[in-house]
């Protein structure tokens, strides 16, 4: 069984082949993109075993996303294909400076139809630990008690549970995320904000502030992400910063963060602390942004260890 369990949505991507305005776009490449399972594929490249929970629709791009992320090694045997629902859509308008544009094509998709009586409670019983985001409970009342019922499961078996908020207003508003949110977060061993997300979340821009609120909610360990800075470790022993990568070009910032919390995830099921945990997570989140689209960047063992500067690569 897997020790890493992830659970949600997952989109084809079509991003176009030219910078530029999207209206204006006549061809596209396809990828794939989903906060979970970019978490999935980060983590089974760094070779840890995950196995990811979705519903897909039972249509050309439901099978195209099975079997490109049953082909990254990753356990798809719980996953749903719906007859009824299609699978969503995402494109990218790619700009010359700034984070990319996505509009989302996902209301009434097959995954918003999932239930809590779709998750098999022995298959996630057996894992170390659940990933969640904050996408899937904004995205139909029925996905939201499917994540808090997995929750559920998790916590009555001692399963450890790593929340990202990953916040979409696009789905939700920001008074409804925060209670949700926040209240998933008390259930949570790992909470993984940005700190964009955490001036939402606690409606300041000060970070001093926001780290107060964190502490004062006493959650086992929250690792937030401060862009290029690295991240802030906040758990029973103070707050540590852990110095981030420096890189030479940003390419494409999508992805990043879901690229930290595997690296972040990856390196706490190897045993390690979580300090050492949190740098590595830095290394992938950097690494992650040298590379255009939201899983292509995601780094092998090797790779990752050259990037960090452990082992030397080769050319020719």
């Amino acid at each position: 069984m897997p020790d890493l369990i992830t659970l949600g949505e997952t989109m084809v991507l079509l991003t176009p082949s030219f910078q530029g305005p999207l209206e204006e776009a006549s061809l596209f490449l396809r990828s794939l993109g989903g906060a979970e399972s970019n978490v999935a594929i980060g983590a089974a490249r760094l070779g840890t075993s995950v196995g990811w929970v979705s519903r897909l629709g039972k249509d050309p791009f439901g099978s195209y996303i099975l079997k490109r992320i049953r082909g990254e090694g990753v356990d798809t045997s719980r996953v749903q294909l719906d007859p009824s629902y299609p699978t969503a859509v995402m494109f990218k308008e790619i700009k010359a400076k700034g984070n990319p544009h996505v509009y989302f094509y996902r209301k009434g998709s097959a995954f918003s139809r999932i239930k809590p009586d779709d998750l098999d409670e022995s298959y996630l019983s057996q894992a170390r630990i659940l990933h969640i985001t904050g996408i899937a409970p904004a995205l139909s009342q029925s996905s939201r008690e499917t994540i808090y019922a997995a929750v559920e499961i998790a916590r009555k078996h001692r399963v450890k549970i790593s929340l990202d908020p990953n916040i979409r207003l696009k789905l939700w508003s920001i008074e409804e995320a925060r209670e949700v949110l926040l209240d998933l977060a008390s259930r949570c061993d790992y909470f993984l904000p940005g700190e964009e997300e955490l001036n939402l979340l606690f409606a300041t821009t000060d970070r001093q502030e926001w780290m107060k609120r964190v502490q004062a909610m006493n959650l086992p360990c929250t690792v937030a992400k401060l862009g290029e800075e690295g991240c802030m470790v906040i758990d029973g022993n103070g707050c540590r910063a852990i110095p981030g990568f420096p890189v030479d070009q940003v390419v494409d910032t999508v992805g990043a963060g879901d690229g930290f919390a595997a690296g972040f995830l990856h390196a706490v099921i190897q045993g390690l602390s979580v300090d050492e945990a949190a740098r590595i997570a830095n290394a992938v989140g950097a690494r992650c942004v040298t590379v255009m689209g939201d899983v292509e960047g995601l780094p092998t063992r090797e790779e990752l260890d050259q990037f960090m500067g452990r082992t030397a690569q080769i050319d020719r």
